[in-house]
């Protein structure tokens, strides 16, 4: 059994990330046959628990995109649930020191290397082969988010079998700029990019991976450009909002016809 993300890395390309907010196995499904290379379940922020993780998960399998999930926190019961639903990897939030990087990486690797429970009982019929040897092919992935990681960034990303540091700028900048500046993704302010580009060369220095949230195609493509191996373009419930907002206001220029008042579209987070 192989991790295609791993595969994609190996041949020096960089990968598309997808974000999956919409509990729903079919949303899931739409999502997965656009060609993303991998998409990630968010159980931290996303209208969804486990019960709907596992049929997304499910409904994910015939693309051939690589499933990850975005666990609430560092808690070994979750992790190793949605691994043994058939996730591939996992997004840990608010990583703030080596030693909570290495009790999260513990959590995805059978002993000796680590202290997850056997029992992959989806994972076992999703991917063949299924055993101890899975722990080269899980990836293992913190999140720098807090003022507290960003002052144990260089510890963080020595962590032994931590894959890669995934970047989410908007609680990023809320962790670090003392309320200065709002969250958002595609930051373009000189001190926040200057911050992104020192975790990317962390990163580099500990030969792990390097993945960025963004917005838009076009601030990940600058981010691939500075050396990024994994953006995550978008997701969901954003895609969905915008789509149907351009369609609407289509509608209404070509045809003139105004809304009821109190009807307008009112825009999203």
């Amino acid at each position: 059994m192989q991790n295609r993300l791993k595969q994609i890395w190996a041949a020096g390309r960089p990968a598309l990330n997808g974000w999956l907010s919409i509990g729903n196995s079919f949303t899931a499904e739409i999502m997965a046959a656009q060609g993303y290379d991998s998409l990630t379940v968010d159980l931290q922020h996303g209208a969804l628990d486990y019960s709907a993780l596992l049929p997304m998960l499910q409904a994910m399998r015939g693309s051939g995109v690589v499933p990850l999930a975005r666990v609430p926190w560092r808690e070994p019961g979750i992790v190793m649930k949605a691994l043994d639903a058939g996730a591939m990897g996992i997004i840990c939030p608010m990583i703030n020191s080596g030693a909570e990087a290495a009790e999260f990486v513990s959590y995805l690797r059978y002993p000796p290397l680590g202290q997850r429970s056997y029992g992959p009982t989806r994972a076992a019929v999703a991917h063949g082969g299924y055993g101890p040897a899975v722990n080269d092919q899980i990836l293992a992935l913190a999140m720098i988010e807090t003022q507290a990681g960003v002052d144990n960034l260089e510890d963080i990303a020595a962590t032994p079998g931590l894959d890669g540091l995934y970047i989410g700028p908007a609680d990023l900048t809320l962790g670090t700029r003392n309320g200065r500046l709002p969250p958002g993704f595609d930051r373009e302010e000189p001190e926040m990019v200057a911050l992104i580009q020192r975790i990317l060369a962390a990163c580099k220095a500990n030969g792990i991976r390097a993945c960025l949230h963004c917005g838009t195609p076009a601030y990940a493509a600058k981010a691939i450009g500075w050396g990024f191996d994994l953006t995550t373009v978008s997701g969901d419930s954003r895609l969905l909002a915008g789509a149907a907002a351009a369609s609407v206001r289509d509608w209404r220029q070509l045809t003139g016809a105004a809304p009821l008042a109190g009807t307008e579209q009112k825009g999203g987070y």
